[in-house]
């Protein structure tokens, strides 16, 4: 298994671009990095083969597209046996409205950050998807006012 620290400074130059826009040609990151194409097509294919790279989305606007409502839902259950815990991590993982899950430590359990459009479509996300299950033993919303910074880039060192 490859780690982070065994990648070399054109790796982490390709890392870094890609995150910023893997929209890029390959031309263009080659271009970037001072490499040649067919080695940056290498190298790309390879960090990809290695699980560095996951996979390539568009980042959408929220907000434009509609979900006015950015919520951080804290979540405690009240059975931690592993056929509860299996069937709650399934349920959250069908949600759509769910866009992160967490499993954490401390007085809560999963911290879920959710996107819906307004307040209706909260109560209803609360009161008919969450609610339901019936080893919840409390819930916690916390809706967003303003978002400082929202970034899927990691800091490469």
């Amino acid at each position: 298994m490859t780690d982070y620290s065994q990648l070399d400074e054109s790796d982490r130059a390709i890392l870094q671009q890609l995150q910023q826009d893997s929209s890029i040609s390959n031309a263009e990151l080659a271009r970037r990095i001072n490499l040649s194409p067919p080695a940056v097509h290498a190298r790309v294919k390879r960090l990809e083969q290695l699980g560095f790279i996951q996979g390539y989305v568009a980042i959408l606007d929220r907000e434009k597209l509609g979900y006015d409502m950015l919520c951080f839902i804290q979540v405690s259950l009240s059975v931690h046996q592993p056929e509860q815990v299996a069937d709650f991590r399934r349920r959250i993982s069908q949600m759509p409205e769910v866009l992160e899950c967490h499993h954490v430590t401390g007085s809560i359990d999963y911290l879920l950050k959710v996107a819906v459009c307004n307040r209706e479509d909260l109560q209803r996300f609360l009161m008919e998807r969450l609610t339901p299950i019936p080893y919840i033993a409390r819930i916690q919303t916390s809706l967003v006012l303003s978002e400082i910074k929202a970034t899927t880039a990691l800091p490469l060192r």
